[in-house]
């Protein structure tokens, strides 16, 4: 568990990876992490440049932040070499591109001082556009906090937010968990499985992290290139939590199986809407069912999801669900 030991090593690390992104909005980023209640010991920014064209690092002396620069190698890659050089107690991650907000985040803060979890969750909110935050109110009261309980009781009865950037937690926590290289969608992956290592987790449905949706970002790129690649890395992504669940202790399997569950349904649902194509998805269906995967366990999860297995049951619920979903705004 966290200690108040922190004579040698900063309360938090916040790791940011950046990669050709306006000066700007960096600067936004760190002055946010810069403006939290924390003394210069007491915090860690630790900002990797993963190959931009224009290095940032002239424009961050002014800072003091530690700046790492390597070849393009992606936000997994990034992410992890943070991790190699983090001295924190807790690590935080930040999109280059987003804030923390003062107030909520300072809530989570006091958490993390206390020592009384080892997990703080929180809730992201977000904008569309990227230019300014004119129109956006943060928070202006402490946000409420949940009694602590296991990563494994939050995940089996919580849905979970699966962003990295969603959650303050103790470095002690990730072992030898690191990020999968080369795939979109990694904190899919990395998220459950640092959760079930939890014994003390508190969350608030206080938005404490602010971010920019923008319109040339990873998650909003259109190009069928990538939204088959985002498509292939879930379907890994969820055959591997699969693999893992197998080898969990009772106590901790049923709360891997729902977010398995949960991330198939999403994988299922958005090759409808982004591809529109019922053979591709016929065919997934197939590779699915051999897994093991498919049909969806029959569980109460939530509202949509006993709707969604209902539909996937029958051809005539695939007929509709590939009629409808189309149609619908598309998800982020």
């Amino acid at each position: 568990m966290p200690t108040n030991n922190r004579e040698q090593h900063p309360l938090v690390s916040f790791i940011i990876a950046v990669y050709d992104l306006p000066i700007e909005l960096l600067r936004a980023c760190i002055e946010s992490i810069l403006a939290l209640s924390l003394q210069p010991g007491e915090r860690e920014v630790i900002v990797v440049d993963d190959g931009s064209e224009d290095s940032p690092a002239a424009a961050l002396e002014a800072y003091g932040v530690t700046y790492i620069r390597q070849e393009h190698g992606g936000l997994s890659m990034a992410r992890n070499t943070g991790i190699r050089a983090a001295r924190g107690e807790y690590i935080q991650f930040v999109d280059a591109d987003d804030l923390l907000l003062k107030i909520p985040y300072d809530a989570c803060l006091h958490q993390a001082r206390l020592g009384s979890a080892d997990m703080i969750l929180f809730r992201l909110t977000e904008q569309q556009g990227w230019t300014n935050t004119d129109t956006f109110a943060p928070p202006t009261t402490a946000p409420v906090f949940t009694s602590p309980m296991t990563g494994a009781e939050y995940m089996l009865h919580h849905n979970l937010q699966g962003s990295a950037c969603g959650y303050l937690f103790w470095r002690a926590l990730l072992g030898n968990l690191r990020f999968t290289d080369g795939i979109y969608h990694e904190d899919e992956e990395f998220t459950p499985q640092l959760m079930l290592r939890a014994e003390r987790v508190t969350a608030t449905e206080t938005g404490a992290y602010f971010y920019r949706l923008r319109p040339q970002s990873i998650i909003t790129d259109k190009h069928t290139r990538n939204t088959l690649k985002r498509l292939n890395d879930t379907k890994g992504i969820i055959c591997r939590l699969n693999r893992i669940a197998e080898g969990l202790p009772d106590e901790k399997r049923p709360a891997l199986q729902r977010r398995i569950a949960q991330l198939t349904m999403d994988y299922l649902y958005n090759i409808i809407q982004q591809t529109g194509s019922r053979r591709y998805l016929n065919r997934r269906i197939s590779e699915l069912t051999r897994q093991g995967l498919f049909p969806l366990p029959d569980r109460d999860y939530t509202r949509k999801y006993q709707w969604f297995r209902r539909m996937t049951g029958n051809r005539i619920g695939i007929f509709l669900l590939t009629t409808l979903i189309p149609l619908l705004p598309k998800e982020r």
